[in-house]
């Protein structure tokens, strides 16, 4: 007896605890949910199996239309007669009426990429003045809807034009291309069929959008009661979330809202607050203690340079001079071959000096004397030291100056410096393959712009973010520091730069700089 009733006391305490379990916030919060989810999974069920039957019926109809289409194709490889003819024969099987209202075109294109032949009758073949037959290109036809499941069509998809295009709410159509090989070569001899098949969307929209219509209903009400008892706690979660979301990208001036709740919530927000001021204000200066390690470097290796290599230079260069004088062969053949080794001998050394220089401008800080100054007399200046390079490698260069460009405030000796480095970089780019080198100057607002032009080689799309940082180079004798003294320099006149540039097309520099007010 103590036993049953010992047992029936435990059975009583369970079942009150599972009645006060219920009776909480989170009990009834639970029993609302359980209740949503079988509602939710009953109602999803017999919606997806009436839609899968309606979808299943749709599939059906355009694979019908589909192969007609690509019949229709086919039949015009093999037929004198155009698609258009052709659907008008008496007895004919493949166009019917329910083909007619799924099919919007038929586009034959043959192994040239061109319209052979259309459903629709436009960008059909025409004849030229001499009788020939006139193609139109695929790639010239516009607005052709998405083409579906490209990839299958392997390195060819790349020659549809619609290959790339992702289906919208503003497309109501879809694209479906298939090879067919007419000949033994199979690259001479593929023709495509593409088929442009009706897609209605609002109809589409409607079937998706019904299941969920019925979901909605049943998800209301308890999302309603729900909501109010999850909202005040959520929000300051998801802002926390957002923020550390945005953190964890490397934007640290990202704050949240400090709610005045007096809990943890609002210590944990403020807290957040703190931590990224910090970790914003470290990054300043770490950043900062980065660039002046650098620039010490830079400086002592200049300085290092300087006085270890260009003693020697110097001594190397006067005593080639001293050769040149007292030393060259009488034989005019023998003299020729001297004066031009010796003069290579001084290139180099000048090329040398021209290194150590860049290194020593770029770590020693700079004090521009900033003044009224005529832009072009300075660009005209700087064009003196290309020119003769620019005359010997068939370069041509053309300086254009719009009407009333003002003065601007610089310092003409950096900024000699500044289109010295951009026209010797574009006289390299051409060396090879001659060009033009174009300078054009203009006011613009408060500033006077200079687009730099060139024909060359131009710079590879992954090198154009690097080009103006310190030591890079894609020369194998450049230094990696002429873009970068170009930087430094702009940066002291306040002024901008920007580059475009196409491989094997060449480069446009525009410099902004502010002009006298």
């Amino acid at each position: 007896m103590n036993f049953k009733f010992a047992i029936t006391n435990n059975l009583k305490s369970e079942i009150k605890k599972m009645t006060n379990f219920l009776n909480t916030f989170r009990g009834r919060l639970l029993i609302i949910l359980a209740l949503l989810l079988m509602a939710t999974i009953g109602v999803q069920f017999y919606l997806n199996f009436i839609t899968e039957r309606e979808n299943a019926k749709i599939r059906a109809k355009q694979e019908q239309a589909l192969v007609a289409g690509i019949a229709l194709g086919v039949t015009s490889l093999t037929s004198s007669d155009r698609l258009q003819e052709f659907v008008k024969r008496e007895g004919q099987s493949f166009f019917d009426a329910k083909s007619t209202q799924r099919i919007e075109d038929i586009i034959v294109v043959n192994p040239q990429w061109q319209v052979h032949d259309t459903l629709s009758g436009t960008n059909l073949p025409t004849k030229d003045e001499n009788g020939n037959d006139k193609y139109v290109e695929l790639n010239d036809i516009k607005n052709l809807p998405p083409l579906m499941e490209s990839s299958r069509l392997g390195k060819d998809a790349a020659k549809f034009p619609n290959s790339n295009k992702i289906s919208d709410e503003e497309t109501n159509s879809e694209a479906h291309a298939i090879p067919i090989e007419t000949g033994e070569n199979s690259e001479q001899g593929r023709y495509y069929i593409m088929v442009i098949l009706k897609n209605d969307q609002e109809q589409t929209v409607l079937r998706a959008a019904k299941p969920l219509i019925y979901t909605l209903l049943v998800l209301l009400l308890s999302s309603v009661v729900t909501f109010a008892l999850v909202w005040r706690f959520t929000r300051p979660i998801a802002d926390l979330s957002n923020a550390a979301r945005q953190v964890a990208k490397g934007d640290l001036s990202v704050r949240v809202k400090v709610a005045k709740r007096s809990d943890e919530i609002e210590e944990l927000a403020r807290q957040f607050n703190e931590m990224t001021a910090e970790l914003e204000k470290n990054r300043d200066i770490e950043a900062q203690l980065q660039e002046a390690e650098k620039s010490a470097v830079v400086g002592r290796l200049g300085s290092a340079i300087a006085h270890e290599i260009r003693n020697p230079l110097n001594y190397i260069n006067l005593t080639l001079d001293h050769l040149r004088a007292k030393f060259a062969p009488e034989d005019e053949t023998k003299r020729a071959d001297f004066d031009k080794l010796t003069s290579q001998l001084k290139n180099e050394v000048a090329r040398i000096n021209r290194q150590i220089s860049d290194f020593l401008s770029y770590s020693r800080p700079a004090s521009a004397n900033l003044q009224s100054t005529n832009l072009r007399t300075v660009i005209e200046d700087s064009l003196r030291l290309v020119e003769a390079q620019a005359e010997d490698t068939n370069i041509k260069i053309s300086v254009i100056e719009r009407e009333n460009v003002p003065n601007i405030i610089g310092d003409a000796e950096f900024l000699r410096s500044v289109f010295s480095n951009l026209f010797i970089n574009a006289t390299q780019a051409m060396e090879s393959t001659g060009g033009n080198l174009q300078v054009t100057i203009s006011p613009e607002n408060n500033f006077v712009k200079v687009e730099i032009t060139d024909t060359g080689s131009g710079i590879p799309e992954e090198n154009l973010s690097k080009i103006f940082e310190p030591y890079f180079s894609t020369k194998e004798t450049g230094t990696g520091l002429g873009l970068a003294i170009v930087k430094k320099i702009l940066d002291i006149h306040n002024a901008t730069i920007e580059v475009a540039s196409n491989e094997k097309e060449g480069t446009k520099f525009t410099v902004k700089l502010p002009k006298v007010k």
